[in-house]
């Protein structure tokens, strides 16, 4: 198909102190999100509890993106781990797609949200960002 350009979804992983971090880059939909929920769930499986989702590189998110983030809320707490997103302020240039769809579908309250990895990842952690 010319003219037609596919993004693709990039996930890193690295760790940052007791966090396993995966940033996602590019977009989270029907074809990109099952790659996210894999990384999910072999950091639980590599017996990771504490998960930070990187979001703020995520340039479009559908249904099934927000589906596997509540898939990945609710796989962390059978397990008595942690997840906490890092998504742009609401209100500012950087503001994320990701934080505005959560925040269309009322679920954005279901996670703990962070401007950036450093305050994501501190312990205590720092007051997430209000809905």
């Amino acid at each position: 198909m010319k003219g037609l350009e596919r993004v693709t979804l990039k996930v890193l992983e690295h760790e940052q102190g007791d966090w396993a971090v995966l940033q996602v880059c590019g977009e989270l939909d029907l074809v990109t999100s099952p790659s996210v929920r894999q990384h999910v769930h072999d950091a639980v499986a590599d017996g990771r509890r504490s998960l930070v989702l990187d979001l703020g590189e995520v340039r479009f998110c559908d249904s099934s993106g927000v589906g596997v983030l509540i898939a990945a809320r609710r796989l962390m707490r059978s397990c008595q781990g942690r997840l906490r997103l890092i998504l742009p302020a609401q209100g500012t240039v950087e503001d994320s797609h990701v934080n505005r769809v959560l925040g269309a579908l009322g679920v954005r309250r279901l996670f703990e949200v962070y401007p950036d990895l450093e305050s994501a990842t501190v312990e205590p952690a720092t007051k997430p960002l209000s809905a």
